[in-house]
């Protein structure tokens, strides 16, 4: 496995530290992910997003998505309701579970849907007005060159 000093980094950029942050924990995380729950991850449009998890065997009640820190937390935790059960054979996997999600500046979660055992994530890009490319209107350079003001003009006379 490679190592990545991201020193030179923090010594040459200002306001990267959360990119820097994600490149490192990218890069120092587990080679082998956990398979479960499987999800697929679609975009949409240009800004918008949905994450699909597969939660077969588990109740909405089971379920919990929570975003802290730019990072979207989904969980699942079992009732104990199945343990009077007697199963023969057990092939839906309803373990307890954890994904976690980085999300980009400026990403809100719109909302969250359980349904035919999947859960869907609605995902938005809202670009702050700041941040949106504006037209700069460009004045003739004759109108420009000599403003007129009007209390000048009055006294000059």
């Amino acid at each position: 496995m490679r190592n990545f000093d991201f020193t030179p980094l923090y010594r040459a950029t200002v306001g990267f530290d959360r990119l820097a942050d994600l490149m490192d924990r990218t890069l120092t995380a587990q080679v082998v992910q956990p398979g479960f729950p499987p999800y697929n991850i679609e975009k949409k449009s240009d800004d918008a997003y949905r994450i699909s998890i597969a939660v077969a065997g588990f109740a909405s009640d089971d379920l919990s998505v929570e975003v802290k820190d730019a990072t979207l937390y989904v969980t699942a935790g079992k009732s104990e309701e199945d343990s009077a059960k007697t199963f023969l054979h057990r092939g839906i996997a309803t373990r307890a579970f954890e994904r976690r999600f980085a999300l980009a500046d400026h990403v809100k979660v719109q909302g969250a849907a359980h349904e035919h055992g999947m859960l869907h994530i609605d995902l938005l890009r809202e670009t702050p007005e700041a941040l949106k490319p504006r037209r700069i209107e460009i004045t003739n350079a004759q109108t420009a060159r000599h403003p007129v003001i009007e209390g000048a003009a009055n006294a000059a006379a």
